[in-house]
């Protein structure tokens, strides 16, 4: 198997290496924030951050970023716990930005002691309006220079409770004129009451920002690469300004210099990964979900790793799929369309081909006298070692309406009067008769004939037709609830185009029929077999209709299968 190529954050990894840089270690984090669930946007982070681990013998630890108590839920914990095990990553060990909370406020009282910090008490509007523009400095704030004690004195008030929430902020004091906004007195820490943290419920009344956090609990806990996307390249000259602080903190208490040590982390970015038809945005897959324009955030036409898992996308398609794409510097969009190939891809060789049956219609095999026959066929044509399976033949069957025209040119091949032959798969040739029509003119009922000596699989069965059309039995097959899913969005780019992103949803996006499937898949209506924790699934593909898994809302009088894709990309045309 060829090598692939780095990426150049692998290219920085191994420079470091050969450079000795952090004594030789490599740690990395997932920083995910618990505020609703992963999707395959985090997804190429998880593979950046997990992969590096992997590759270099390192170790990539799962923290959870809960510094806002207002949007945060254990819900979430749970989920992205369980959405990176099935993806197949395995962290060192689980932090929670909580945990360094006591670390981050003590912190913050070194600074405001060393006159780094101080207490504001404008308006969210007055901070934002006084911070200026890209090309224009911004304004001291009126508190900007008040004492050390009365900084430390409202600060530690803010942390007892005794300060209404949005009535103050602790702001770093650095340079109001900088060209980069971010370093213009950013906040540090804000008040919180009005809801209580999901692990120190009501310990802590002020929380600190990201910036103030990210960086500092990368140091503590010894992250050598903090890898994040693009949009955080601003961020980092912060993010390397806190650390320098801390670092700069323990020299003056150790007595060293501060070219004396050796760690710190340091912050990569590369692109984020967008894909036609869909949002990436959390607060609108939110919006959708609250307003039931979608049935949860496991929908399978949403971009979320459960939803994908739910419509049948494996963690090998999915990961496979990010290593495609790889990792650059610059922004794009990815046709969705290479998701779907990836997956189809993967299930092409895995996949077990069963009959259905979408627009049923009956066929009577007139010459047929026997009872039931039991019909042998390949789990997948032209690969015996994968298995067979056992399929009703009898006098009734039920056939694909459109496998049949009572008057046909010469273009069709499938199942007409007038002596055309056509095998049914893995079963027998036939030639139609006649057919039977209702009072509106809709045909109920097919007739036809068939050469007991055809049968596929014997001596008699070479014989070559230029169709092959699927069947069931009517007695023994099953009626199957298929759900239909298609791109969730009419137009290529939602989050481009103007207006409400709700107008733009695709309203063919999802088709519920009920179709006539064989006999084979009854095994799949009763309760899922855990692995490791993990619902086993099971793929399959329906002839000529695509790719379908089993749905959890699959009971033991209800089998439910949801469409993973069709069997080519029928989208453009």
């Amino acid at each position: 198997m060829e090598e692939r190529s780095l990426n150049f954050i692998e290219q920085i990894v191994e420079k470091d290496l050969q450079d000795k840089k952090n004594d030789g270690r490599i740690q990395t984090r997932f920083p995910p924030e618990p505020n609703g669930y992963l999707h395959i946007g985090h997804v190429k982070a998880i593979c950046m951050d997990f992969g590096i681990a992997e590759r270099y013998n390192g170790v990539c630890n799962l923290r959870f970023d809960d510094t806002n108590p207002v949007k945060e839920d254990v819900e979430y914990v749970d989920s992205i716990r369980n959405d990176i095990h099935w993806l197949g990553f395995r962290w060192g060990e689980i932090y929670y930005a909580s945990d360094y909370f006591e670390q981050l406020y003590d912190l913050a009282i070194r600074f405001i002691k060393a006159g780094l910090a101080y207490v504001d008490e404008q308006t969210a509007e007055q901070i934002a309006e006084q911070k200026g523009t890209p090309t224009e400095p911004g304004t001291p704030s009126p508190y900007r220079d008040r004492p050390i004690e009365e900084n430390l004195r409202l600060f530690e008030a803010m942390q007892r409770g005794e300060i209404e929430e949005g009535k103050m902020v602790l702001r770093a004091k650095i340079d109001m004129a900088n060209p980069n906004m971010h370093f213009r007195d950013p906040i540090m820490y804000r008040i919180i009451t009005s809801h209580p943290h999901h692990r120190t419920g009501h310990r802590w009344n002020v929380y600190p920002m990201y910036d103030f956090a990210h960086g500092q609990s990368d140091y503590f806990e010894g992250v050598t690469h903090s890898i994040c996307t693009l949009e955080f390249v601003v961020h980092r000259p912060l993010y390397d300004y806190f650390v320098d602080q801390i670092i700069r903190f323990k020299a003056e208490d150790e007595q060293k210099a501060f070219e004396d040590y050796n760690y710190r982390p340091r912050q990569y970015e590369f692109n984020r990964l967008n894909i036609t038809y869909t949002v990436m945005s959390k607060r609108k897959m939110l919006q959708l979900v609250k307003e039931g324009l979608v049935a949860g955030w496991d929908d399978p036409r949403m971009p979320t790793v459960c939803g994908l898992r739910r419509r049948g996308y494996t963690a090998q398609a999915i990961r496979s799929f990010i290593d495609k794409i790889g990792y650059t510097k610059v922004e794009g969009m990815i046709d969705v369309g290479l998701l779907e190939h990836t997956i189809r891809e993967n299930l092409k060789e895995t996949a077990p081909r069963v009959c259905a049956i979408f627009d049923p219609v009956k066929l009577v095999i007139t010459n047929y006298n026997g009872g039931p026959e039991t019909i042998v066929a390949e789990n997948i044509d032209g690969h015996p070692e994968l298995g067979t399976r056992e399929m009703t033949f009898a006098r009734e069957l039920y056939i694909e309406r459109g496998d049949f025209l009572e008057e046909a040119d010469k273009n069709f091949f499938r199942l007409s009067p007038g002596g055309r032959e056509v095998r049914l798969k893995s079963a027998y040739i036939i030639q139609a008769t006649g057919c039977e029509k209702d009072a509106d003119g809709r045909i109920t009922t097919v007739y036809a004939t068939y050469d007991p000596e055809s049968k596929s699989g014997t001596e008699g069965g070479n014989r070559k037709t230029k169709a092959t059309i699927n069947w069931v039995e009517c007695s023994s097959c099953i009626d199957v609830e298929a759900r239909l899913y298609d791109r969730l969005f009419a137009c290529e780019n939602p989050s481009a185009e103007e207006g409400d992103f709700r107008d733009l949803l695709n309203p063919d996006s999802l088709r519920v029929v009920t179709c006539k499937a064989e006999s084979a898949l009854r095994c799949e209506m009763h309760e899922p077999e855990y692995i490791d924790g993990i619902a086993q699934v099971h793929h399959y593909q329906l002839l000529k209709q695509g790719y379908f898994v089993v749905d959890p809302d699959t009971t033991a009088s209800k089998l439910v299968l949801n469409r993973t894709a069709s069997l080519k990309d029928n989208w453009q045309k």
